[in-house]
């Protein structure tokens, strides 16, 4: 389990999360539920990490919505702060894009 991701394991448990204002353009443009998001973390899949970006530490997770759908999902952590897990984005990824097992670019 990579640190970043065990973090926001950590903080979604706390419930000390936001969602981006992008994030939740994202969520309505797939119909992707913040439950179901929420729901499925623990069964989440590290597809890349980002320790580095400039907005503060992030992963890209695979998660699944509650009929088992895959679902990407971008969490972080702000910049030079320990809170609040932060849901970037959420989208349905593309299956031309990504491995059947949505794991890998293409």
């Amino acid at each position: 389990m990579s640190k970043i991701f065990k973090a926001i394991l950590e903080l979604v448990e706390r419930k000390e999360i936001v969602i981006s204002n992008h994030g939740y353009g994202e969520l309505a443009d797939d119909f992707i539920l913040v439950r179901d998001i929420i729901a499925s973390i623990k069964q989440a899949i590290v597809v890349e990490n980002y320790p580095e970006y400039h907005k503060g530490p992030c992963v890209l997770l695979l998660q699944k919505d509650s009929n088992g759908e895959p679902i990407h999902v971008v969490w972080g952590i702000p910049k030079g702060s320990e809170s609040p897990a932060v849901l970037v984005t959420a989208y349905r990824p593309d299956p031309d894009l990504w491995s059947k097992n949505f794991i890998r670019r293409k």
